[in-house]
């Protein structure tokens, strides 16, 4: 897990750092009608976080397999309005948010690792697998989205 940890605090630091040198005006620049803006895909990663903090925490006690409740990622990234706040409280959010995450992530017992999520379609995965996968989740879009040139 601390290799996760290390990777999250990386993000944590780096993205900000990343955000300060684009302009409001390129953050909010969608590229397509469609498509989402940096910020809104920002606002997406925040979304992800808020769902899989309570998915880390109910875990942790909740009926297993624990079932994974999916939700309409556009449709939160509308309803939150991303797009028309300010960059700065956007990344706060994100950063706060993945604060929280690594604090679960360091207070979770060893042997709670092997608990299991379903995913649905008779996909079962390990809770390390779902703490692994919101990294990598979140790493795709900094790396392919966000912070490409």
């Amino acid at each position: 897990m601390q290799s996760i940890i290390d990777q999250l605090n990386f993000w944590i630091n780096k993205v900000p750092e990343e955000f300060h040198q684009i302009s409001e005006s390129k953050i909010s620049q969608r590229p397509a009608p469609n498509k989402w803006s940096k910020k809104e895909i920002l606002g997406h990663l925040c979304d992800s976080a808020i769902n899989n903090l309570e998915r880390f925490i109910k875990i942790q006690y909740d009926h297993q397999p624990f079932l994974l409740t999916p939700y309409d990622q556009v449709l939160w990234v509308q309803i939150q309005g991303y797009q028309e706040l300010p960059i700065g409280e956007v990344l706060d959010l994100w950063v706060n948010l993945n604060k929280k995450i690594i604090r679960i992530i360091e207070n979770i017992p060893y042997e709670k690792l092997v608990l299991q999520c379903d995913l649905g379609n008779n996909q079962i995965k390990t809770f390390k697998w779902l703490i692994q996968d919101y990294l990598d989740h979140m790493e795709h879009h900094l790396k392919k989205q966000i912070l490409s040139k």
